[in-house]
């Protein structure tokens, strides 16, 4: 029978969470990829009888499997392509300043800037600046083999390989991951439907925010490849566009708090099932009569996406919300954005002195293989990726268990030809253990990587402690110099964030109503609005995971990260209903809710904790605005302190 822990050996919530693994299915093309991606270099080479340049380039696809993680082939292209090109730029660098002292000092710690400003930009560009810094930190504390341009080709090598294999269904199953997508997005919106006036519905709008966020990624990656129009492309945003009406009817539902009759819901798992099929012929829908306005509204969204779903050549209206700007607008765009921004400044300085000292720790004092140090504060000093502090932790944690596979392994097996057989069933953990948190994840990397470094410089399981030390060592530096010193990134990370939505909000509040907003902008809007507060959503649950004060203060301010979903959700409501034919909100209701929201908004940017705020707000009575001023002061009351 299992015993509680005495009161005072109670683990902290906060390091539960970190320890606790996260549910995730197992992408099985991924595993069996990894092991074909990093075996099979390292086999050639020892057939060549060039083992480093096999270990090289096994390295490389280590960078690759990592990156790993789309289903649709031309998000694969960005996820894995793009980082490679940093990754070989970074390796070149360092391998040109290797053994130039201080130079090598200024080098790396230079790129380290431009990598942790890159880290701003989006998921691409952060695992590009990631293979930066952590290329550049192996060129420049590692001799590699042969001449200053084979390392960068085969690392490179490595990595496209992975791409290579990723690629191979693309022939047969051109479009299929993309469409797939939207239909999953289209099933999510009918479990949502299903549940409206429910408990459930709170959790399954997550799901479906996530669900359009991974869909709109996957599609207008495919179309950034379309210089002209792609019939079929169109086809696809149009579906999913179309499905926005749906997704906004489903607050007014559930605001009601009864549950839709259950054809509604099975409608749309139809339209789903004609999505994924690709099928053309007319979906019979069975509603019922509505019998009121929001009602009329989901009856409407829904026929009218079962229109477009079927419709060979949709109205190119209906591609309104998907359409990308160039690739040299966006590129200009991002980086303007990063040079002009605060924050990205912020986290390249932060990244920069911790490498900075790094690189003259080990300058300064004999550390054997010293870019061990450098790695670690890398991977560590990535706040997109999570916190500081839990990473640092788990990073410690990992490498003890992956250093106890790698002693095992290199003290039993001997080196040569069974370095292959021990690779094939080392690599592919790495993307079945990913998903479950990031300690995981580097006890699968260790003794893959341990076992590559060793056929480079032959030191057996002498590797093993000076590894461990490093790694404890670079995970110190991450936390003293790029956490305690900085107690202000709390807020930086997660508190002007939550202002910037809530001032967001009060636009969007703006731009629901009047006759002449366009309603594509709304859509649009409405899109960036929740995308955004799912991130902040993230970045809050990764707070969680920090140790007091930093646990406590997101503890506290989740409930207004919630508070500002519902407000949005009533915000989108209060549309439906006035779609349905209800009375527009006059002016000066509107403008008293964008101006609480925004004096909300200051609040929070004015300060890490809570704030006492005016809760009062009031209004015509029967208005359709009603729900939005009840969620917002619940908000302002949740932002004063008790």
């Amino acid at each position: 029978m299992s015993r509680a822990f005495p009161v005072g050996l109670t683990p902290p919530d906060w390091l539960v969470r970190n320890l606790t693994p996260q549910r995730a299915p197992v992408n099985r093309p991924a595993v069996a990829r990894a092991a074909v991606a990093m075996a099979l270099p390292l086999a050639v080479g020892l057939a060549c009888g060039q083992p480093a340049y096999g270990a090289l380039a096994s390295m490389g696809a280590l960078s690759g499997v990592i990156g790993d993680t789309a289903d649709a082939y031309r998000m694969r292209i960005f996820n894995i392509a793009v980082p490679q090109l940093f990754g070989a730029v970074g390796v070149t660098i360092g391998a040109l300043v290797f053994g130039h002292g201080w130079i090598a000092v200024a080098a790396v710690t230079g790129v380290a800037l431009v990598s942790g400003m890159m880290s701003s930009i989006g998921a691409v560009a952060s695992v590009g600046g990631l293979l930066l810094l952590l290329n550049c930190v192996i060129g420049a504390g590692l001799p590699l083999p042969g001449s200053w341009w084979l390392a960068p080709v085969l690392l490179s090598g490595g990595g496209l390989l992975v791409l290579v294999l990723a690629l191979l269904a693309w022939p047969l199953r051109s479009g299929v991951p993309e469409r797939a997508a939207v239909a999953d997005t289209y099933r999510k919106v009918g479990d949502l439907l299903a549940v409206s006036g429910t408990d459930a519905y709170e959790d399954l709008r997550l799901t479906v925010t996530r669900s359009l966020n991974d869909s709109y990624d996957a599609v207008l990656a495919r179309r950034v490849f379309h210089h002209g129009r792609s019939p079929d492309l169109v086809r696809l945003l149009a579906q999913l566009n179309a499905v926005t009406p749906v997704v906004e009817s489903a607050p007014a539902a559930h605001q009601r708090g009864e549950r839709l009759p259950a054809a509604i819901p099975a409608a749309v798992h139809l339209l789903a099932e004609a999505v994924e099929t690709g099928s053309t012929t007319p979906v019979e829908l069975r509603l019922p009569a509505p019998a009121d306005e929001t009602g009329r509204s989901v009856d409407h969204a829904v026929r009218h996406a079962a229109g477009v779903v079927t419709d060979v050549s949709p109205d190119p209206l209906d591609d309104r919300l998907g359409r990308p700007a160039t690739l040299r607008v966006r590129t200009a765009r991002a980086a303007r954005g990063v040079l002009m921004s605060a924050a990205s400044w912020r986290y390249g300085i932060r990244l920069a002195l911790c490498i900075g000292l790094a690189q003259i720790l080990v300058s300064t004092v004999a550390v054997p293989r010293s870019y061990w140090v450098a790695l670690t504060i890398t991977f560590v000093m990535k706040p997109d990726f999570g916190s500081v502090f839990s990473r640092a932790l788990l990073r410690a944690l990992g490498t003890v268990a992956g250093l106890v596979v790698a002693a095992a392994v290199l003290t039993v097996v001997p080196r040569g030809w069974a370095d292959v057989g021990v690779i094939l069933l080392l690599a592919p953990l790495i993307p079945a253990l990913t998903p479950r948190g990031y300690g995981y994840q580097t006890a699968a990397i260790t003794p893959v990587i341990l076992l590559l470094s060793d056929i480079l410089n032959h030191q057996g399981t002498g590797l093993v402690v000076p590894r461990l030390v490093d790694s404890l060592v670079g995970c110190a530096i991450a936390l003293v110099a790029g956490y305690l010193l900085w107690p202000e990134s709390w807020h930086a990370r997660v508190g002007d964030r939550l202002a910037d939505a809530v001032a967001d909000t009060a636009e969007y509040v703006e731009l629901a109503f009047g006759g002449l907003a366009d309603p594509a902008a709304r859509a649009r809007s409405r899109r960036r609005l929740y995308r955004d507060l799912s991130s902040i959503r993230t970045e809050f649950q990764r707070a969680l995971t920090e140790p007091p004060p930093n646990g406590r203060r997101a503890a506290a301010w989740m409930p207004l990260v919630v508070a500002v979903e519902r407000i949005v959700d009533a915000t989108t409501a209060a549309r439906v209903r006035v779609r349905g034919g209800s009375a527009e909100p006059s002016a000066d209701e509107i403008t008293t809710i964008a101006r609480q929201l925004r004096e909300l908004s200051d609040g929070l940017r004015a300060s890490d904790v809570l704030v006492a705020v005016r809760t009062d707000l009031s209004g015509p009575s029967g208005s359709v605005l009603e729900p939005v001023r009840q969620e917002v002061a619940a908000a302002r009351t949740i932002a004063s302190p008790h």
